[in-house]
């Protein structure tokens, strides 16, 4: 099943959302996030989208942070996406994939009458996000394959080079960053930057390290 559905700017998105809290899960605008929908609480809220504007909020918990009755505080910033497919399995599950369309700030959390959470979400101070490939022309392109490759060769992992290759620098830098094996504040870091120059090079900057602690482990020499 694919919907489609056009968001010029923060008007098109509603003032409250539900929200899926996934620690390590990174949703940016235009990428897209497949997710494995079976507990009974995100099932009814994929229900409850699905009725609605099929609009689902990514947003990752802060452990650090405490919580209430036992459920931690989210992170202040979150990603929106629309549910572009579902799939019902024969056990009970959703495969659904989420197309992000923005990000947004989290304003409060809601007594909801709902199993699953929900938030006053401001998508202001990301309209920018609205603009599809905005600020492709600044990325540091060759930084970010040259450390790709080096990431490649010290974590011995396969990649399609003929899609990398091909990928504007919007979505080469969005879905590297979404598939990344970084921690939470990694990926919030990430999430946080405030444009595609700045999420690409803190993309470098993270997987330098990454790679340095990996040469580290290894008893082996760090790459530079």
């Amino acid at each position: 099943m694919a919907m489609n559905a056009t968001y010029r700017g923060p008007q098109d998105c509603p003032d409250t959302i539900p929200v899926f809290p996934l620690p390590g899960a990174l949703l940016l605008p235009r990428g897209q996030m497949p997710l494995n929908i079976f507990e009974q609480r995100y099932l009814a809220m994929v229900d409850d989208a699905m009725r609605t504007d099929r609009i689902i909020g990514m947003v990752q918990p802060d452990a650090e942070a405490g919580g209430q009755g036992g459920a931690p505080r989210l992170y202040g910033i979150g990603c929106a996406g629309r549910i572009t497919q579902l799939a019902e399995t024969g056990d009970g599950r959703y495969l659904i994939t989420l197309t992000g369309i923005a990000r947004f700030r989290v304003v409060s959390e809601l007594s909801a009458m709902t199993p699953y959470r929900k938030v006053e979400a401001d998508f202001g101070p990301f309209a920018k996000d609205f603009t599809a490939r905005a600020g492709e022309d600044e990325v540091d392109r060759e930084g970010v394959l040259r450390t790709l490759r080096q990431f490649v060769d010290a974590m011995e992992v396969e990649v399609d080079w003929r899609g990398v290759e091909q990928a504007p620098n919007e979505a080469l830098v969005n879905a590297l960053c979404m598939m990344t094996p970084f921690g939470v504040r990694e990926k919030q870091a990430l999430l946080e930057a405030p444009d595609l120059k700045s999420r690409a090079e803190a993309l470098i900057a993270l997987t330098e390290i990454e790679i340095a602690r990996s040469g580290d482990d290894d008893g082996e020499p760090t790459l530079q």
